[in-house]
């Protein structure tokens, strides 16, 4: 069972959200393979926004739907947020993706491109202890960063998905990824990033990226991505 929320909207259960999220991936992991780029400047690979091909952008179009619907879109422009247009889309993402890149090198935390949307993967060994939602106290450091950077580009919607290996049971886990979530939303709301740009969604144990079977894929799917999106017109 997913839920995404943020304190202006409580929306429905959404069941048929998982299956769209995975097809949307595989889309991405397709198209994306042959679109990325060597920056010189971090030392990381990347996705080139220019490169991403019509595959790339349609999956990106399709997952973007899904995390944030229209009714989302008006609240967060209702607040003042203003809403972008044309090329003024890739080149605003592209300096967010370039401060934000600066800003957690060397942190572990991943940031990647997919098409004009960014990603980042906080993995449990930066984020959380084993079982509980409480920000370990080096996490707050990065937030610090992902937060001052977050407050400075306005024109974006940050959707905080939380996720949990397969120890415990589903409730419990999936309880688990929502109170992560909401944590980090918490967090990067006591940064300056206003509450109604903020969407949190726990999605239990159901979208591994690893192995549960080893400690070490378990550790990789005990994980909070944050989805930056941008507000378009």
């Amino acid at each position: 069972m997913i839920v995404i929320e943020n304190k202006l909207h409580k929306l429905e259960t959404i069941k048929p959200m998982k299956k769209i999220y995975i097809f949307t991936a595989a889309l991405v992991l397709v198209a994306s393979s042959a679109c990325t780029t060597f920056n010189p400047n971090t030392g990381e690979t990347q996705h080139s926004n220019t490169k991403t091909g019509a595959v790339a952008g349609a999956a990106t179009g399709a997952l973007a739907g899904v995390l944030i619907g229209d009714g989302m879109k008006a609240a967060v422009i209702g607040a003042g947020v203003g809403a972008l247009a044309g090329a003024g889309i890739g080149v605003y993402m592209d300096k967010q993706e370039e401060a934000l890149r600066k800003d957690l090198e060397g942190t572990g935390v991943e940031v990647e491109r997919v098409g004009d949307n960014i990603e980042l993967n906080m993995p449990s060994n930066i984020t959380f202890a084993t079982g509980k939602a409480t920000i370990n106290p080096a996490f707050n450091s990065i937030l610090d960063n992902v937060g001052n950077t977050l407050a400075k580009y306005e024109s974006t919607i940050v959707h905080v998905a939380g996720h949990t290996d397969s120890v415990g049971s589903a409730e419990f886990n999936q309880q688990l990824s929502v109170n992560r979530a909401n944590s980090v939303r918490a967090a990067l709301n006591a940064r300056g990033v206003i509450s109604e740009r903020l969407f949190t969604t726990g999605y239990g144990e159901s979208l591994p990226i690893a192995d549960n079977a080893t400690e070490e894929g378990r550790q990789q799917n005990r994980r909070v991505e944050i989805t930056l999106q941008p507000v378009t017109k």
